[in-house]
């Protein structure tokens, strides 16, 4: 077995351990710096690192990415639990599809209870949050009523985390804002309290900086929460305890779109709609909280969202993201950064997001970067600033802030015709490497100096 078979084989046996590679949660110790250029190998192993030490480098990812959720599960065990693939999910709780009293009687005969339940009749889909009987752990109590109520209406409800590392000490993050992708750099944080963009040297890297024509445009963010003095902000709302709170995730994603600071703006003029799924819960990040989020994005009618979050597949939050686009909201998404054997991250994997991975300063694809079912376009995702909630300027990394200039040069196009948008994307593109359809907002990075 040898050339690409080997390679395709190496990667589906890495992929096999857990699917919770793409989305674990609490922060991790910085990568060593690799030879060659693995990094520009999305969706395979590939590029001039010998092939033992690509493997032996994948397959530590892979047993840190498992070894995180097990200590994150033990350290929430109330909150927080696993299901068969490793994937940190909320503890005792399962969601169930489009529901109707009737069910629902039948169900709480079952023991279940109601936490919640929603219907959103802009989208067709509803949905109720049911905690499971006592001494029933959540993938039994899936399993339960599943029997109940057949088909694939019943899923957990997993935790989606951020996919890049903004700069505070972990200690001052909640487990899911953390964000424990494989990849992410702990300690790539760089205060600068005297940072201008004259002493940084900003300038434009591959290609002119955009245009500023996303006045009065509307972009959402489904993150952490943001400062209330944050440029841009027009609205801000909580879908988990404790939120809205600002986060280092989610100010450096918003810094990104609106500037600040000293950072440059990707989007400057656009409105900022802001989804806090984090908060204080410990199990933020829920595939319930980001589905109740993406559905207050269409009912305000936000055009596109910001989604730098990575996770397993869930049905409840494909259909949310699927009812979205077909309402003329459009996702963007991290890949993550669990690397390229990892499983498929989503929401970038559904068909109708637009998936984004990072490239650095010399247009490499971040040796971290994980992957989707496909790729659309690629942004620049390190050797830059951001703020974090203090208003700092700070060092980041990950795939995480390459989403948003993506989603920052969608909102400029936009039209209202989401297939004439992407192709003036499509022309505007720059191609080369593993990229998908190319590099956008290349001049969008404020560089570290």
């Amino acid at each position: 077995m040898a050339g690409a078979g080997f390679l395709r084989w190496v990667a589906l046996m890495l992929a096999l351990p857990t699917a919770a590679s793409a989305q674990l949660l609490p922060a991790v110790p910085q990568l060593p710096q690799l030879p060659g250029r693995v990094g520009e190998a999305v969706g395979g192993i590939a590029g001039a690192l010998p092939l033992d030490a690509a493997v032996a480098d994948a397959r530590q990812l892979a047993r840190q990415s498992v070894q995180r959720a097990r200590d994150l599960a033990r350290r929430f065990p109330d909150r927080i639990e696993l299901d068969r693939d490793d994937n940190p999910v909320r503890a005792g709780e399962v969601t169930l599809a489009d529901p109707d009293p009737a069910l629902l009687a039948v169900v709480e005969r079952a023991g279940f209870s109601m936490i919640e339940s929603e219907r959103y009749d802009d989208l067709g889909i509803g949905f109720a949050r049911l905690r499971a009987p006592a001494g029933l752990s959540a993938v039994e109590a899936a399993r339960v009523l599943g029997r109940i109520v057949g088909g694939d209406r019943v899923t957990l409800d997993p935790l989606y985390s951020a996919s890049g590392v903004g700069a505070a000490p972990p200690s001052s993050r909640t487990p899911a804002e953390a964000g424990a992708q494989l990849g992410d750099v702990a300690n790539l944080s760089k205060s600068l309290p005297n940072w201008t963009p004259a002493s940084a040297g900003v300038r434009g890297v591959g290609g002119a900086m955009p245009s500023p024509n996303t006045a009065s445009k509307r972009i959402g963010i489904i993150d952490g929460g943001v400062a209330t003095g944050t440029p841009g902000l027009s609205a801000q709302q909580g879908f988990v305890s404790g939120a809205p709170r600002a986060s280092d995730h989610g100010m450096a994603v918003a810094s990104l779109l609106t500037g600040g600071g000293g950072i440059r703006a990707s989007a400057p003029g656009a409105a900022l709609h802001v989804a806090d799924v984090y908060g204080s819960d410990p199990a933020g990040g829920s595939a319930s909280a980001l589905a109740r989020a993406l559905a207050w994005m269409v009912q305000t009618k936000v055009p596109v969202v910001v989604m730098s979050l990575a996770g397993p597949d869930n049905a409840l939050l494909g259909r949310f993201v699927a009812a979205a686009r077909a309402r003329g909201t459009v996702v963007v998404a991290a890949v993550g950064n669990n690397g390229p054997a990892a499983p498929p991250a989503y929401p970038a994997s559904y068909p109708q997001a637009i998936a984004v991975t990072g490239v650095d300063a010399r247009g490499r694809v971040l040796v971290e970067a994980g992957r989707a079912r496909h790729l659309d376009y690629a942004a620049p995702g390190a050797d830059m600033l951001a703020l974090n909630a203090a208003g700092q300027a700070r060092s980041v990394r990950g795939t995480s802030f390459a989403a948003p200039l993506v989603a920052a040069r969608l909102s400029a196009v936009w039209g209202g015709d989401a297939a004439a948008a992407l192709k003036a994307l499509d022309r505007e593109a720059k191609r080369g490497g593993r990229t998908g359809r190319g590099v956008l907002c290349g001049a969008c990075r404020t560089p570290v100096r």
